[in-house]
């Protein structure tokens, strides 16, 4: 099963990264793995481009639910549910409706399985490098939530 795990994100918007920098943490523990691990600053349909041809794709990202706590790890398997914390260009589409549009135009190369594993954050969108303690407390959670769906 050809599998992609992508680390979304911006690092130099603080806990955006977090994404990032899990999938930089994973790298080290999955060697040896048949596994694609790619980081992306994007989404929509640049995110889409990079996830077809798999058979599933695991996106780890910042997310911002309003009932969940800072630096909750949480797992995703809808796809209509997969919202970033963190904008993303005005002229593009949201992930889901990159999916959708895709899917409405016959694209097969769409992976069976999409999972997002994301981490709660309160988006400031404030410029800064480095993680609040909440949300890097979670990235050994979020590792453990990768390892578990490798």
């Amino acid at each position: 099963m050809k599998t992609i795990v992508i680390g979304i994100g911006n690092p130099i918007l603080r806990d955006d990264g977090v994404g990032i920098q899990i999938v930089r943490g994973f790298r080290e523990v999955s060697e040896g793995l048949d596994l694609t691990l790619e980081e992306a600053s994007t989404g929509g349909m640049n995110l889409l481009d990079l996830i077809l041809g798999f058979d599933r794709a695991i996106l780890v990202d910042a997310v911002s639910l309003v009932d969940g706590e800072v630096g909750e790890v949480v797992v995703i398997r809808d796809v209509e549910k997969m919202r970033s914390a963190h904008s993303t260009n005005p002229h593009d589409t949201s992930f889901p409706e990159a999916i959708q549009v895709a899917r409405k135009m016959g694209e097969e190369r769409i992976p069976d399985e999409i999972v997002l594993v994301g981490v709660n954050i309160r988006p400031a969108y404030e410029f800064g490098e480095g993680l609040s303690r909440e949300v890097e407390l979670a990235i050994p959670v979020a590792l453990e939530e990768l390892n578990r769906l490798v």
